[in-house]
Formats: structure tokens, C-alpha cells, sequence
């Protein structure tokens, strides 16, 4: 694991097309238990080089209902988004992740990660790559429907602050999946 994960960080397959440059955000352990898998790293945590080390990290940490030293230790919980490096800016908001990554490095980390009890699928990229042709029609069809893809993974939206829209929307996803996916990671930190 040691050798892949600086392979990894010396990656610069897309650096021609990454504004900030190459900098690959990626966390794992052989030992790892819970997996998370994003979008990719934002000009916050490309800048410090810490997985979700922004606003959407501390909302992440709170649905999972884990301090920041649990959601810090490899040895319990990874981190391997779709995209290891900030893309740049889109219109209304980051670019999608880079599309060199996830068949790059994903394969290999998975192998090296065989004790994974729960995969957090987070947001339509890492639910395409995933599910494929199993997630619904859309983001909101695909978390509403949450219990068909238990117990391998559990499907999220971004905790980012620019879903609070979607929040709004769908009081039923904090009201009714939240406590039930604290409960899952609850169970597996605690085994």
C-alpha cells in the first residue's frame, strides 16, 4: 500500500489539463473499514492537501456522526474520490472530476483494501461509476432508494453548502436516512 499511495502521488497523467496542477488527495489503509468516495478535492483541500477539509467535509463528518480523529484515522476510514486532483472551475461550480483517476488507481487501491465493510457513494459520479445501470434516474430517485444497495454501499448526495436547495427539498433524507447511516457507521467503528 505504502508504494501505491506514492505512485499515486506522483501522479501527473492530467497535469495538462488541472489549473492548480497535480496534487492527489487520496487516504487508505489496508486495515480500512469505511470508504469514501467523492467527487473530487476544491481549491480548500487542494490547498492543504487534508480529504474534505472544507464545509462539505465538516457536514460530512456530521451525518456520519464521527469527531474528526476517527474520520482522520485510516486504519478506520478511506478516502478515494472519483477524481484525486482539483479539476478547476466549471460554470456553476468545480469541474467533474478528471476521468483518468477512477480507472487508474481504483482497482489497485481496492485490492489493497480488502477489509472495506461500507462503501459511501457520494453525489452522480461515484453512483454512475458504481451502480451503473442499478442507481435510478436521478441523484434524488437513487438516495430515496437507498436500502437497494445496502449492505456493500450507502448512497449520499454532496454535503456540499451549494445542496442546501436539495435539503430543503428533501426533508426526508436528515429526517429518515441520516440516523439510519449514523447507526451503519456507528456499528462498523464500533466492531
Amino acid at each position: 500500500m505504502k508504494q501505491l499511495l506514492q505512485n499515486i502521488s506522483a501522479c501527473e497523467v492530467c497535469k495538462a489539463h488541472l489549473p492548480l496542477g497535480p496534487r492527489p488527495i487520496v487516504a487508505a489503509h489496508p486495515k480500512s473499514r469505511i470508504l469514501i468516495i467523492g467527487h473530487a478535492p476544491g481549491t480548500k483541500v487542494h490547498q492543504s492537501g487534508i480529504p474534505w477539509d472544507d464545509q462539505s467535509g465538516k457536514q460530512l463528518r456530521k451525518w456520519m456522526g464521527v469527531a474528526d480523529e476517527v474520520f482522520y484515522d485510516e486504519t478506520k476510514i478511506a478516502q478515494m474520490p472519483m477524481g484525486f486532483c482539483y479539476p478547476g472551475k466549471g460554470k456553476s461550480g468545480d469541474l467533474p472530476p478528471r476521468p483518468e483517476c477512477a480507472p487508474q488507481w481504483h482497482d489497485l487501491l481496492l485490492k489493497q483494501m480488502s477489509n472495506i465493510q461500507l462503501t459511501i457513494l457520494i453525489g452522480q459520479y461515484s453512483q454512475r461509476h458504481y451502480l451503473e445501470d442499478r442507481r435510478e434516474k436521478n441523484l434524488t430517485e437513487t438516495v430515496r432508494n437507498y436500502k437497494n444497495y445496502a449492505p456493500d454501499y450507502f448512497v449520499l448526495p454532496h454535503p456540499s453548502p451549494r445542496n442546501r436547495f436539495w435539503l430543503a427539498k428533501n426533508p426526508w433524507f436528515e429526517e429518515e436516512v441520516i440516523p439510519l447511516f449514523k447507526s451503519r457507521i456507528s456499528s462498523i467503528l464500533n466492531t
